[in-house]
């Protein structure tokens, strides 16, 4: 254990040096007044052992003035390793089993889910309330990884009957995530979205499964390509749907999908979302919940600002 002498938020990822975070963690703090505060990157691997992400929250249960953490890439991966060190889970995180915000109330460690409102929240801002309703077109999500469960969390409990698509497609190249999809589907009441699994990591596949979608349907890159890993989960002659939508989780990397949605955006008629502002709502929320501090819309315009200098 690293004994902190100033209040300390950890980033449980995997190249955070590379996050706008690190520029941007600074401007925040000073926004908030967390003066003192430092953020710490902690790199791990990608479904690496056990021990290394037990590791990782026991030092914040352990020390004082470790006072929690924002995790990326290995949200399930953590709680799998690290379950029983949590005095408490939230709803969410026991619904979605995984943990993005690790934090500290009364000596008590507690994990929690932020992305089912952080990815509904994201979704509001381009994806017009009257949508689905209008266009009765699809979702096709690459990736059934944490991102992916929230994702189908929002529109399975927080979304309302008009505000779901049709039909949500997830495409994960392991059968392992999908099934635990299924399985939150299964166990919550009926929403009328149809759900399909299909196990594949052959972008020619991903492509013709494009090809099938309504016109005006969202599809997903939820996989970490272009990030993470390189690549993008369909190829260059993959067809966007025609007044579609595509969201790149991604903000930062390659970007291989994003700049495949782009070139297709004029003829295709796609709005094209990058994770930008899907990553903002998640920082503030997470700071917010672990420095115990209220961020008001005019605060989370101030801090959207200060972040767009650095990014």
């Amino acid at each position: 254990m690293i004994q902190q002498t100033v209040p300390t938020m950890y980033f449980f990822g995997v190249t955070t040096s590379k996050s706008s975070s690190a520029r941007m963690f600074p401007r925040w703090a000073e926004i908030l007044g967390l003066k003192g505060a430092q953020l710490v990157g902690v790199d791990l691997p990608i479904n690496g052992p056990a021990d290394q992400y037990r590791a990782a929250v026991e030092q914040i249960k352990d020390d004082p003035l470790s006072l929690g953490a924002l995790v990326t890439t290995h949200k399930i991966n953590v709680l799998h390793a690290a379950r029983d060190l949590f005095d408490e889970l939230t709803p969410d995180a026991e619904l979605c089993n995984e943990v993005s915000c690790i934090y500290k109330r009364e000596g008590r460690l507690i994990g929690h889910a932020v992305d089912p409102m952080t990815s509904a929240r994201s979704m509001r801002q381009f994806i017009p309330s009257d949508h689905w309703a209008r266009t009765n077109a699809d979702v096709l999500c690459f990736g059934a990884g944490g991102s992916a469960v929230a994702i189908t969390t929002h529109f399975l409990t927080r979304a309302a009957p008009g505000e779901r698509p049709r039909r949500f497609v997830l495409v994960n190249r392991s059968q392992g995530k999908l099934d635990f999809i299924r399985q939150l589907v299964d166990g919550l009441p009926p929403s009328g979205i149809v759900f399909e699994y299909i196990q594949n990591a052959d972008p020619l596949v991903n492509d013709r499964l494009l090809a099938q979608l309504p016109h005006g349907s969202l599809v997903i890159n939820a996989t970490g390509m272009g990030k993470d890993t390189p690549g993008s989960p369909i190829t260059d002659a993959g067809r966007f749907p025609k007044d579609g939508l595509a969201w790149e989780l991604n903000y930062r990397g390659e970007l291989d999908f994003m700049h495949q949605a782009l070139r297709q955006r004029e003829a295709r008629r796609l709005h094209v979302e990058d994770g930008w502002y899907y990553f903002l709502v998640g920082w503030a929320d997470i700071i917010s919940t672990i420095f115990d501090v209220p961020v008001t819309p005019a605060l989370f315009d101030r801090l959207a600002e200060s972040a767009a200098a650095v990014r």
